[in-house]
């Protein structure tokens, strides 16, 4: 059997393989991706909403009393982090991100880094539900490194650039949440992995609905709604498929703090 740590880390490592692959296909097609930016950025939108309204909120609520009051505090926490970087670090010509992607790329690491917190609390609770939990949250990998790809073309990053920084927020992320959150994966009630799930849906909104939607201000409404709506139906097809229904349920139910032996792993309610 597995160590603790193993298990966990061995798929955030698959994670970060898949968000590879995602972002493998867009950069190879680097010209067409940069021609339709601004298209994908609102697909990305469509997606980081729908994502974050029927996903990552609901867990919140089930497991966290205080969600609503962590989802405030990460939305207007974006929007100053947003207001600061621009202050702080305004656009230079030479700069290798522009500062309006800075947030969004921010709030994309964030969540992935919280991903692989939920892997290791997973795990420390019982093997078998980590692997659920871990499958289902694979799923939504893919489409992390394409939303984090596509917010830098959108700014004007080359396309080797906006591949090596989406790979660091979007990949590389969760194996560092998995190692980071290791020393301390006994000690996480569900409460705080329901804080950490409301304060990034609260970051991931403000990204969606704020600079991920800028482009519908230029964009023949058509075109614009379209590209959303296919973003939106790619995350409802994804959230649809057999083993999503796996994520972060089992979890939920493993992270029960009353049972005598939670912070040993084991469980013999049974």
């Amino acid at each position: 059997m597995w160590s603790a740590i193993q298990a966990p880390l061995f798929f955030g490592l698959i994670a970060a393989f898949v968000t590879t692959i995602g972002l493998l296909v867009v950069a190879l097609r680097g010209d067409w991706s940069a021609r339709y930016a601004g298209l994908f950025g609102l697909a990305a939108a469509g997606m980081l909403c729908t994502m974050t309204f029927l996903h990552i909120m609901p867990k919140a609520f089930a497991l966290a009393d205080t969600a609503p009051i962590w989802i405030a505090t990460g939305f207007f926490g974006g929007l100053v982090l947003n207001f600061s970087i621009r202050v702080l670090f305004p656009e230079k010509p030479d700069s290798t991100i522009p500062a309006e992607a800075i947030t969004p790329i921010l709030a994309i690491a964030a969540h992935s880094f919280i991903d692989g917190i939920v892997y290791s609390i997973t795990f420390a609770a019982d093997f078998a539900s980590g692997v659920f939990a871990a499958l289902g949250l694979i799923l939504h990998e893919f489409p992390e490194g394409v939303i984090a790809f596509a917010i830098l073309r959108r700014h004007g990053v080359s396309n080797r650039g906006a591949f090596f920084w989406a790979f660091l927020a979007a990949a590389a992320t969760t194996p560092m949440g998995v190692v980071v959150s290791g020393p301390f994966m006994f000690s996480f009630g569900e409460a705080v992995l329901g804080q950490l799930f409301a304060f990034s849906a609260g970051l991931l909104l403000f990204v969606a609905t704020g600079p991920l939607m800028a482009p519908l201000r230029d964009t023949p409404p058509v075109r614009g709604l379209s590209a959303l709506t296919t973003g939106v139906a790619i995350a409802v097809t994804l959230m649809l498929l057999p083993i999503a229904g796996h994520d972060h349920s089992h979890a939920g139910h493993v992270h029960d703090t009353h049972s005598p032996d939670f912070r040993h792993g084991h469980d013999h309610t049974h």
